[in-house]
């Protein structure tokens, strides 16, 4: 064997122990990190579907540019993998900028994801919430209805944020709003249609003491725990709040501050979303932040952090970091 024969086994040899070696480490990984994966994303939803953790965030940039969503999956918190444009404007023919803040779930042996789109300023444009569908979690999600399913600004809200709970009786309801109000409407079997409450209303204003945006709700021990996001996005003040109810209608007194920043870890902590994981009282809270350093506005990264109860009840203040969370496979 010459010598160029030796350098040329030489070179492969070592970029395949370098190569083995980054696998290794990889599999090796004992906690997810902050961010959880790479790129500008923020309004991150969480889910578990079916046997997988999964992430469905906004592409943070400029508004023309958000005219696509990608998703992230992963089967234990720390491995993560890209599903690029499972939404994307052309399966939307009324988009044309500002696709923003999913909610994706699991119904009628579909998957349904809902979007606010086009940052309507009045009643005469063109956009609101919208509803795609597909046969999987990482799409093609396409519009189910070929208009927005809310595309009225109702009570001051701004048509955006929207987030859907479905209750212990099997009900749907939807969440959402801008501009400091909040709205919650009552979703139709189908969930491409909303239905009239008992009183013969279509919309119930729910607004909470601070609220800006963001909504979420989940249930825990009979008790309806609804969430927003408070301040500025674009400033350090970002926060999420909480109230605690014993229906879903509120009313919603606001308790605290519960995700902030940490001027050591990150600036603007909010817009969240929770995962439930697989242990009896394991919650996980999945938010955006914007790293140390980054002034920009849409320089925004989604992160996950351990969200914990104490024994009355009530959310303990979440802490920011940069080591993320352990592993935590779901159970088949």
């Amino acid at each position: 064997m010459n010598f160029k024969c030796i350098l040329f086994f030489s070179a492969v040899l070592c970029f395949s122990v370098s190569v083995f070696s980054q696998q290794q480490k990889q599999d090796k990984k004992q906690k997810s990190g902050n961010p959880v994966f790479p790129g500008w994303y923020a309004d991150p939803e969480g889910a578990v579907l079916g046997s997988e953790y999964w992430i469905y965030p906004t592409y943070s940039a400029p508004y023309d540019e958000q005219i696509f969503m990608d998703a992230f999956s992963s089967r234990d918190l720390v491995h993560w993998k890209k599903h690029p444009r499972v939404l994307a404007i052309e399966n939307i023919s009324w988009l044309r900028r500002a696709l923003w803040a999913p909610a994706v779930i699991e119904a009628n042996n579909k998957y349904y994801f809902f979007f606010g789109a086009n940052d309507i300023q009045n009643n005469d444009e063109l956009g609101g919430i919208g509803v795609a569908v597909a046969d999987h979690p990482a799409g093609p999600f396409k519009d189910a209805l070929g208009k927005p399913l809310i595309g009225q600004i109702v009570n001051g809200a701004q048509p955006i944020d929207q987030f859907v709970f479905k209750d212990d009786d099997g009900q749907y309801y939807m969440y959402y709003g801008g501009w400091g109000h909040c709205n919650m409407v009552k979703m139709a079997n189908d969930l491409l249609s909303i239905v009239p409450f008992e009183d013969g209303t279509l919309y119930k204003e729910v607004t909470p003491e601070n609220y800006v945006e963001g909504p979420f709700m989940m249930k825990r021990n009979g008790k309806y725990y609804f969430m927003w996001s408070e301040g500025g996005w674009v400033g350090p003040d970002y926060r999420v709040a909480y109230a605690i109810a014993d229906s879903p209608f509120g009313p919603f007194k606001r308790i605290g501050t519960i995700l902030q920043q940490d001027s050591t870890v990150a600036t603007g902590a909010g817009h969240h979303s929770v995962i439930k994981g697989p242990g009896k009282d394991e919650w996980y809270m999945v938010y955006h932040r914007r790293p140390l350093g980054e002034e920009d506005a849409n320089s925004r990264v989604t992160c996950i952090d351990r969200m914990y109860f104490d024994k009355n009840g009530y959310i303990q203040p979440v802490k920011i970091t940069f080591e993320g969370v352990k592993a935590s496979p779901l159970l088949k």
